[in-house]
């Protein structure tokens, strides 16, 4: 008889998901949890048989019990969680290996490295706003850099057409038929450097691509590559000619991160080092884009725990709520959190998500999407801080999962 897997570490936690092991994997390999099943006759029979005399020579209905028995643990299951298990394992190693990669271009900013890797392997869009010269184009280099595949980069500027995006049709005189020029979005990694100095009408032949994955040009529809993935860069400090992206554009994008200024130590490092002018071509790739997919895959097998959902929910609801927000959060923002939020527990070496989870990505995944009141913008209030603020009024859940993961952590 198969028993439920519970955790070593907190026997009182209520999750006891058949088959599921909440485990944290470790680089040198995993800690498998032993499998005591209690003893099948006393499970069935509630402990009785214990008080009953034995004897050296079982009876004929012992024996026939003990041969019709199906064994302890199912072969094809323990291969399933084995091949389970080593996929979080291998996610967690090829993650910390693009970090370490793109670490060198972009120095003491692994948050904001992380956001964005996660951002890819969740398969959506990055929109890095920060101010110029913080190293928006090269993080966005280096991380297509760490990649095997293809990449593109576009300037964005006022007289940048539709066409010079996702390609055109032209008439080729020497075959005497019309053919399709694919533009620079047909490429893995595409970066939208300024975005917001093109048009409107530009900018929204950016949409389809980065919803549907595909374009439509004169009524045919194109595929781009995958793994696909659009970084758009822009100034929040320069507003003279450049074209605000509508509500509609920035829910695109999976999450908005920033980098900001390095600390003086790796200030007084980068001078030493002025000598390299474009510090994204000393790297070289780390992964290829059939690992990207597998990781997408893996990222499937992570758990969430139904309070987990919960949290997202309120965290969701709650930007509707709030007095702060006009409009809030759609239902796209709490998928994305989700999936990021799986994301981010595989790179932990974790195959199940915790509230941290939730809260270290709400503001990332969330904030941009909020349109405040105008008593709040008035009062001084970012999306950020509105966020924030509606993530400290929503109650944290306390899950066995938080505490084997809080227990794990404290051992390690």
């Amino acid at each position: 008889m198969t028993a439920k897997h519970e955790r070593p570490d907190a026997p009182h936690a209520q999750h006891t998901d058949e088959g599921y092991e909440s485990t944290v994997f470790s680089q040198r390999g995993f800690h498998a949890p032993a499998d005591m099943a209690p003893d099948a006759d006393a499970t069935r029979l509630g402990g009785v048989h214990a008080s009953l005399p034995r004897t050296d020579v079982p009876t004929v209905t012992e024996t026939v019990s003990t041969v019709n028995m199906p064994p302890e643990r199912d072969v094809t299951a323990d291969r399933s969680e084995s091949a389970h298990e080593g996929d979080i394992v291998r996610f967690h190693s090829l993650f910390d290996a693009i970090v370490a990669n793109i670490s060198q271009v972009v120095v003491d900013k692994e948050k904001t490295i992380r956001e964005c890797i996660t951002a890819l392997l969740a398969g959506g869009h990055v929109l890095l706003e920060d101010n110029p010269g913080t190293g928006k184009t090269q993080l966005a280099r280096a991380l297509a850099q760490s990649i095997d595949t293809s990449f593109k980069r576009i300037q964005f500027t006022p007289d940048l057409l539709p066409s010079d995006v996702v390609g055109v049709t032209f008439y080729d005189q020497k075959n005497g038929e019309f053919t399709f020029r694919p533009g620079p979005v047909f490429a893995s990694i595409v970066l939208a450097d300024e975005i917001n100095r093109a048009s409107p009408k530009t900018q929204s032949a950016l949409l389809e691509v980065m919803e549907e994955q595909h374009v439509t040009v004169d009524g045919t529809t194109h595929t781009v590559p995958q793994p696909f993935m659009v970084i758009a860069t822009q100034n929040p400090i320069e507003q003279l000619g450049t074209y605000s992206l509508p509500e509609a554009q920035m829910d695109r994008f999976l999450l908005r991160t920033t980098i900001g200024y390095p600390s003086r130590t790796r200030s007084m490092q980068l001078l030493k080092e002025a000598d390299i002018t474009d510090r994204a071509s000393t790297i070289g790739s780390v992964v290829s884009a059939r690992d990207i997919l597998d990781m997408r895959k893996a990222v499937q097998q992570v758990h969430i725990d139904d309070a987990i959902y919960e949290y997202i929910l309120r965290l969701v609801e709650q930007t509707r709520n709030s007095e702060l927000v006009a409009v809030g959060s759609s239902m796209r923002g709490a998928l994305a959190l989700t999936r990021c939020a799986r994301v981010w527990a595989a790179a932990d070496n974790r195959a199940y998500v915790i509230p941290d989870d939730v809260k270290d990505l709400a503001i990332p995944v969330l904030a941009h999407r909020l349109t405040l009141t105008p008593d709040a913008t008035f009062a001084g209030q970012s999306q950020h801080s509105a966020m924030q603020a509606i993530i400290d009024d929503v109650p944290v859940p306390q899950t066995g999962l938080t505490e084997a993961h809080e227990s794990t952590r404290g051992e390690r």
